[in-house]
């Protein structure tokens, strides 16, 4: 078994029956849903699903899942997402899959946020991993070059045919080569005040618990 599907099926546990669940998006999650999936048929589970991106909700359908918007739901007991990174103090970067803006909407209005990942995700330093900046396509080109002029080594994000990646919400990313972010609660900041700017990748003060996967096959448990 691999750290993916161990921490994914580690995650499907801390579900309990009556939650409403937030379902992540990512090759972790998937294992976590096909779990959850497999404990509400076993268990007869009566929970409610709210997704985070259209293929997660397709997924969780295809598996039976009680699904429904998260405009119908008055609260999220627990959500379970993947990370991209995460450091020491709980800050994470997220959007890897392209899904961040439902994902943070997602997890601001969870009671709790569970992580899941292998342990390489695990970091000193936020920034490594390229963080995904959302945008409005009108008047994205300036602030590309806004980005570029600042430093940023800003790409766009780009699909199998090598055209632009659309969101969920018919928007564009950008993704930041910075390789390290010395104040991510200050650059979150700057970047939510740039007009054109839907969302970024940089979740702060958001996740309550971490389980991580080790090569050896084990799991690590973290609570903020």
């Amino acid at each position: 078994m691999n750290q993916k599907q161990l921490v994914g099926e580690k995650a499907a546990t801390f579900v309990e029956d009556g939650m409403v669940v937030g379902l992540g998006t990512g090759s972790t999650a998937v294992y976590m849903v096909q779990a959850l999936a497999e404990r509400v048929k076993n268990e007869k589970l009566s929970i409610v699903c709210v997704s985070t991106s259209k293929a997660t909700e397709k997924l969780a359908l295809s598996l039976g899942l009680n699904m429904k918007p998260l405009a119908e739901v008055n609260k999220i007991d627990l959500t379970i997402d993947g990370a991209d990174e995460i450091s020491p103090d709980f800050h994470g970067i997220k959007g890897g899959g392209g899904a961040l803006l439902y994902e943070k909407i997602v997890a601001t209005n969870s009671k709790k946020n569970l992580w899941i990942v292998d342990d390489s995700k695990l970091v000193n330093t936020l920034g490594k991993f390229p963080l995904p900046v959302e945008v409005v396509p009108f008047g994205c080109e300036h602030l590309f070059e806004k980005f570029k002029e600042k430093g940023y080594r800003p790409e766009y994000r780009k699909d199998e045919e090598g055209a632009k990646f659309i969101t969920d919400s018919d928007h564009f990313i950008i993704d930041l080569y910075l390789e390290k972010i010395e104040d991510p609660k200050a650059f979150a900041n700057e970047l939510k005040n740039e007009v054109g700017v839907v969302e970024h990748g940089l979740f702060i003060d958001i996740v309550d618990q971490v389980i991580a996967g080790t090569p050896d096959g084990k799991i690590e448990i973290e609570t903020k």
